[in-house]
């Protein structure tokens, strides 16, 4: 976050146009609660729309390369189309382009081709995340978000405007797609720090368990916004949801505050009741005396914190297998003879849509159970477990008829998608605002970029292995997914000894503060 003034005339400047515009129609000053409201809306729609522009590229590939075995997303009215086999299920892509399809995508190495803007971008945004999150804790995050918002705008549009420029060279799409991902990359430092700055540790779990869901709904808006637009040119499918985020990008620039410090909120005595003596300092919204002193944290100094380590090679593995359902689930749907038949690609598109339905619900319950709690790395730990059998099952029997499968497809979804939610949330706000930190709060950006840029390589690595392991064997990528699985809960096993081993003492701490009764 950029450094604020101490003085009034500057603290008028720092807030938001929109902010201040409100304020002065209203001539009152605006709630706590409201600013609250205001940041969850305005980063809820904001990361939504990110994800919109990040589901465009697998929903236009078999557009693009209508013989590619990777089947995109196209989602039309819930219905049963039942197809004699794979094979055909991919000749349907030829309804939503032209049979030719554009090159240097419709050749042979199509297929390849598009994987490698898939790694492309995935790389990218894995390094621009660690990048972001130190601009994000020494600038204003208000602004780094509304640049990132825009740049995503401009480079999705371009890969679109190659339809009506006619632009087939490989590289030129390859650019994009990696400028694409830098841009994208300032989204969830920015995103994550803004809201833990206005949310207390008491009950952060459960409100972004529940305002994570624009990860899912985002994946859902996009795929159906690139549907739509791909019967008047694949290249509609990424102008559009390029001009909806550039739109929304304005929209954060008027509206989005920062911090309560950046607009003069006062903290209602409800939200932030006063520290009892002896309690951690973990609630991040400090005092406006001390924000002047604060310095960021330095990106070597954000690794030795308490907890970052594990919990980011911890997302490592839990996005390898939440990565590869986003980018494989369709295919697999299709390919794989459910009670004897085979999914139309739409049908399989619309169904793959309750894994992302379940892992909302997983959001919520991990962030909820976790407040209760107050046990992190307890909780992502048990979903990640959890998320083990659940894979086996839905590999086994799958097969056995569709409601079997939805069914397993949407509690495979609660615990794969689970503690990705709540790590890459709640704990990263947790950690940006460690007891070690000493209250200072210019952390949340960097702490939140090693966490979930660490979790972005693995998000690129799991795809990737899929798309060369499914060739011989899906058994083999279900049992690669379990591996990865067991591997993250187990990397939490440290944490997990120090949780339990602190509410065993607050457990004796209570009893010895109970006085005896006398006979």
């Amino acid at each position: 976050m950029g450094s604020l003034s101490e003085t009034s005339t500057t603290d008028s400047y720092c807030k938001p146009p929109g902010i201040r515009f409100v304020k002065y129609i209203k001539r009152s000053p605006i709630s706590f609660r409201t600013h609250q409201s205001i940041v969850l809306i305005v980063t809820f729609l904001a990361y939504t729309c990110y994800h919109a522009n990040r589901k465009t590229t697998s929903v236009v590939k078999s557009t693009l390369d209508p013989a590619s075995s990777e089947v995109g997303l196209k989602f039309q009215s819930w219905r049963r189309g039942y197809l004699p086999s794979p094979l055909e299920a991919r000749n349907f892509s030829g309804l939503l382009g032209s049979d030719s399809g554009w090159a240097p995508f419709n050749g042979s190495d199509g297929t390849e081709l598009l994987a490698d803007l898939d790694v492309a971008f995935l790389s990218m945004y894995a390094l621009g995340m660690y990048c972001s999150g130190q601009l994000g804790d020494r600038t204003n995050l208000r602004i780094l978000l509304t640049v990132g918002m825009i740049g995503t705008g401009l480079f999705t549009s371009l890969f679109g405007v190659a339809y009506w420029a006619n632009i087939h060279k490989f590289y030129y799409f390859l650019i994009v797609q990696m400028v694409a991902g830098l841009f994208q990359s300032t989204g969830w430092p920015s995103v994550v720090a803004v809201v833990g700055n206005w949310f207390g540790k008491s009950k952060r779990g459960l409100i972004m368990g529940i305002w994570n869901a624009h990860t899912s709904v985002g994946n859902i808006v996009g795929s159906l916004i690139a549907s739509a637009m791909l019967s008047y040119g694949w290249g509609w499918s990424f102008v559009v949801p390029g001009l909806i985020i550039a739109f929304m990008g304005v929209v954060v620039f008027l509206f989005l505050p920062v911090s309560p410090e950046s607009v003069g909120a006062d903290k209602d005595d409800d939200l932030n009741p006063p520290k009892k003596v002896g309690e951690e300092v973990t609630d991040p919204l400090l005092s406006a005396d001390s924000e002047h002193k604060e310095q960021a944290v330095g990106f070597i100094q954000a690794w030795k914190i308490p907890g970052v380590a594990p919990f980011a090679f911890c997302l490592f593995f839990a996005k390898l297998v939440a990565y590869t359902f986003l980018y494989w689930l369709p295919y697999y749907l299709s390919h794989t003879a459910i009670d004897g038949e085979y999914l139309s690609s739409e049908t399989a598109g619309d169904l793959s849509t309750l894994f992302d339905v379940g892992g909302v619900i997983g959001g919520i319950l991990a962030g909820h159970i976790s407040d209760r709690l107050n046990a992190r790395a307890i909780t992502a730990a048990c979903f990640m477990y959890c998320a083990i059998p659940a894979l086996f099952l839905y590999r086994c029997y799958g097969y056995v008829s569709l409601p079997v499968n939805i069914t397993l497809m949407f509690i495979t979804g609660i615990f794969v998608n689970g503690p990705y939610a709540l790590i890459t949330t709640a704990v990263s706000a947790d950690l940006g605002t460690h007891a070690s930190l000493k209250g200072n709060s210019r952390a949340l950006a960097t702490v939140t970029a090693i966490i979930d840029g660490t979790g972005s390589i693995g998000a690129a690595l799991g795809p990737l292995l899929t798309g060369y392991i499914s060739t011989e064997s899906w058994g083999a990528v279900f049992w690669m997914l379990m591996g990865a699985a067991l591997i993250a809960g187990l990397l939490l096993t440290r944490l997990i000894v120090a949780e339990v081993a602190a509410k065993i003492e607050e457990s004796r701490a209570r009893r010895s503060s109970v006085p005896a009764v006398e006979v």
